[in-house]
């Protein structure tokens, strides 16, 4: 299967970009010692601000694997680290998860996408945002067939998310956290196919654009972005809408 890693994206309002060890204490302080956030996660809160350093430590010796996908997610307008998203492989972590996907070719793994955001940060529409990104560039940068999402029964704000990014739900399950805690879980599913059906040109230009890299926007002058806006929609690969 052919990967890309974890490269950097831009929309509207967001950058993603790897995690770096340096971003501990913003990861710290806006999510990660929060039980209000964690609470539907499968790991618990960090206790201390050294706990987290130790994960980003160990997170940035993965990146230069090509199919390790870990993403900061940065507000453009206060600088902020408030959030993570990754697409990581459940396979390896649970083989009966293939049982869950009959009609899915699990050859290459099951990619499972994953988000938190900080709770100052909620209801306005970032991680709706942040998983497009994350689903755009799937689709257009590796040959997957498809991704799941899933949330925990009692979290139903984040099957909205899900949805609006595309997804469709497909089963409930039994998932575990770290410490082997059951929780009633949704699955959903989002294939290639679905993603190559959402609609309008005018959005696939629109999302190319701002996943290209910056210094490309920079070159661009905004007649000339207007102008691949309106024209160019068969120069990109569909994108979600």
């Amino acid at each position: 299967m052919r990967h890309a890693g974890t490269q950097t994206l831009e929309t509207d309002r967001l950058f993603l970009r790897q995690l770096l060890p340096e971003d501990a204490e913003q990861m710290y302080t806006n999510w990660a010692s929060d039980p209000e956030v964690t609470r539907f996660l499968r790991w618990e809160p960090h206790k201390n601000a050294l706990e987290t350093v130790g994960l980003l430590a160990a997170w940035a010796t993965l990146y230069p694997n090509p199919d390790y996908y870990q993403w900061a997610i940065v507000e453009k307008a206060s600088g902020q680290v408030f959030g993570s998203i990754g697409i990581f492989n459940a396979l390896l972590g649970d083989p009966a998860q293939k049982a869950l996907w009959p009609q899915q070719d699990c050859t290459d793994g099951i990619w499972e996408v994953g988000y938190c955001i900080g709770k100052h940060w909620w209801n306005h529409g970032f991680a709706t945002e942040a998983l497009k990104a994350a689903v755009t560039y799937w689709f257009e940068n590796t040959d997957g067939g498809w991704l799941t999402c899933c949330h925990a029964k009692e979290n139903p704000a984040s099957g909205r998310v899900m949805e609006k990014a595309g997804f469709l739900y497909h089963h409930d399950a039994i998932d575990h956290k770290f410490d082997g805690t059951p929780v009633e879980c949704r699955s959903y599913l989002l294939t290639r196919e679905r993603y190559n059906r959402k609609d309008c040109s005018l959005h696939r230009s629109q999302h190319w654009l701002l996943l290209y890299p910056q210094t490309l926007r920079n070159i661009l002058s905004f007649s000339t972005i207007c102008f691949l806006i309106m024209t160019c929609g068969s120069l990109t690969r569909p994108q979600i809408c």
